[in-house]
Formats: C-alpha cells, structure tokens, sequence
C-alpha cells in the first residue's frame, strides 16, 4: 500500500507513486512530467500517460503494444469516470515501481503520440 500525501503537495496521490511515475520518465530523455494535481505527460498536445487521483498509471499504447502489454502483465482498460478509456491500459500496482521493466512500454507510448500531427492550441484572453 502507497504511504500517505503530504499536507503541502496539491496532489491527491501519494508520494511514492509520484516517485516512482518522476522515475519513469526520467528514464525517458525529453519528456517532462506537468499537471500539479493530476500529474501526465504529452507530447505535440497529445496526452500518453497520468497518474489517475488513486495513483493508478495509465498508459496511451498503440493497439499490438496495448494488446501485448495487456496479455504479458494481466491488464486492462483504464477506467476513468466511469468511462473506459480504449487506447489506455491501467498499469499493475507491482510494475509501476520496476523502472526498467515498464520503460519499454513507456518509450511505446511516448513513440506512438510523437508521430500524430501536432494539436493546435487556442489560447484564452
């Protein structure tokens, strides 16, 4: 079981699952975790990865990847508001915390969104 939050961080999630996530994408050159309270990250505007409030980690894979991670460590559809998000799959609590064996997945996921056309963005006044 994850330890608590701290009273002065904005974030619901407990730390050690946002240690372990600033971890992951350590190991992935470029890539800069955003979000104070929901913590994601994205690239060219398209998100790939976040740490749901619970500290569940989703992660954005293209579909043979998304079908191969699913098979290989027992996951499924992430699962947000109820609604189920198709191109997300919610990483086991056991994996999030082994580097090394997620960053190949990680690294897919970053790949995948790298190569989509840029979202334009429309900023308020």
């Amino acid at each position: 079981m994850l330890g608590p939050v701290m009273a002065d961080d904005p974030s619901p999630i407990p730390a050690a699952r946002l240690a372990d996530y600033d971890r992951l994408i350590a190991a992935a050159p470029g890539v800069e975790r955003k979000g104070a309270t929901l913590p994601y990250t994205s690239r060219n505007g398209h998100m790939f990865s976040f740490l749901a409030p619970d500290g569940t980690l989703a992660l954005r894979l293209p579909p043979d990847e998304r079908r191969a991670f699913m098979e290989r460590h027992g996951a499924g559809l992430h699962v947000a508001h109820g609604r189920v998000m198709r191109e997300y799959v919610s990483v086991p609590d056991e994996l999030v915390a082994d580097t090394e064996a997620l960053r190949p997945w990680f690294l897919a996921a970053v790949s995948s969104v790298a190569s989509r056309k840029p979202k334009t963005t429309t900023r308020r006044r």
